[in-house]
């Protein structure tokens, strides 16, 4: 058990919200996330009972306000949150406003899929302030969009891109690599194309075949193959080669932005600090307290529409549980974690709370320490999730 040394910060009001839209036209055979397709007809129900689950936010203990709480950061993802009609999306926006409030610099961050982007879409996004948005486009290659079952081309990728223009400048684009049958070559073309595009922002994600989708039921019976694990490497290295060398700066494992374009919204949960969450499958952090809603679209319906909470697991983390999650998401991101902030605001001490496992993984080359910080090494981007599971 790992020593206090003193009380960490006083735990602030979250300035950050995250709302769960979870609905597609398809599921892609990867995806894993919380969504329901092909089931429009509760739209209606999910935009009553998204309402009446922030309306409870008024009774959220220190968090009870009769005003609308001010962010910093609001972000809508899903699903796809543009696949809600102009209507249907000028309502969601309607609903969380009558809650909370933007600060004059705040990032509005809306999820979308480029054939979505029709310019009465973009006139409703524009009208509601958003001012970010991330763009689910995966890949430019035809033959990988097909295999991922995306619904869009890369045609329609550019012409998203052209209507935006001008209208909503900051873009993020999501990039898959390691897809079965990509090369090297297809994937650096990809980087260049999305570069070439002007993107404020690219995340890119390796492949993974989560249990449960039917990309992980096609590896099990042999009609899907992993790229093998050096390729996968190759894909990486490619990654944090390339985009620097077009003006993005890595400042997470996966993320890469232009300078001044970094998510402040993921930047939050990276930080440890506290955010709000709603809709199915959302989770929110508070005083210490980490909700997450029901991943089933239509029990976290039910739950809320019968004056239920919707969430599903409750935790409350320990400090100590809490200052080793606040080390692991500090890690992630390329700036690391702050040796004296870190005590100042968990109260620990890392070397009291995993001493052994961090001078372990500075000897094995993944972790590096000056007198200020605590950071992966480049050699250990490659090991981050073996990282996570050592600080454990």
């Amino acid at each position: 058990m790992a020593h206090r040394i003193k009380h960490p910060i006083h735990l602030e009001q979250p300035r950050s919200t995250y709302i769960h839209v979870p609905f597609c036209v398809h599921r892609c055979g990867y995806c894993d996330f919380t969504l329901v397709a092909g089931k429009d007809h509760l739209i209606h129900n999910y935009l009553e009972a998204l309402s009446r689950e922030l309306a409870d936010l008024r009774a959220w203990g220190n968090f009870a306000s009769s005003q609308p709480l001010s962010l910093d950061t609001l972000y809508f993802g899903g699903g796809t949150p543009t696949h809600l009609s102009p209507e249907e999306l000028r309502r969601l926006f309607e609903i969380v406003f009558e809650y909370f409030s933007l600060d004059e610099n705040a990032e509005f961050t809306v999820e979308a899929n480029p054939v979505d982007l029709t310019e009465e879409k973009i006139a409703v996004l524009v009208e509601a302030g958003v001012n970010r948005l991330s763009l689910g486009v995966q890949s430019f290659e035809e033959s990988a969009l097909k295999l991922l079952e995306r619904d869009h081309t890369r045609e329609t990728i550019h012409d998203a891109m052209n209507r935006l223009r001008g209208r909503l400048d900051n873009v993020s684009l999501d990039l898959i690599f390691a897809v079965p049958g990509q090369s090297r070559k297809d994937w650096k073309a990809t980087l260049a194309e999305a570069a070439d595009l002007h993107a404020t922002h690219l995340s890119t994600y390796c492949l993974t075949f989560e249990k449960g989708t039917s990309f992980y039921q096609r590896l099990q019976q042999g009609k899907l193959s992993s790229a093998d694990e050096e390729l996968q490497r190759e894909m990486y290295a490619d990654v944090m080669t390339f985009l620097p060398q077009r003006g993005y700066e890595q400042y997470e494992i996966s993320s890469f932005a232009k300078p001044g374009f970094r998510s402040r919204h993921n930047q939050v949960y990276w930080s440890g600090r506290g955010y709000f969450g709603f809709g199915p499958g959302a989770a929110r952090y508070l005083a210490g307290v980490r909700e997450t809603n029901h991943r089933s679209v239509t029990t976290w319906l039910k739950k809320v529409a019968a004056g239920e909470s919707g969430a599903q697991e409750r935790e409350q983390l320990s400090d100590e549980d809490r200052a080793r999650e606040r080390l692991i998401l500090g890690l992630r991101t390329l700036d690391g974690v702050n040796l004296t902030t870190f005590a100042d605001e968990t109260g620990f001490l890392m070397e009291e709370l995993c001493g052994s496992e961090i001078e372990k993984l500075i000897a094995a080359g993944h972790l590096e320490r000056d007198a200020r910080r605590l950071r992966l090494t480049h050699d250990g981007r490659f090991f981050a999730d073996s990282v996570t599971l050592e600080l454990l």
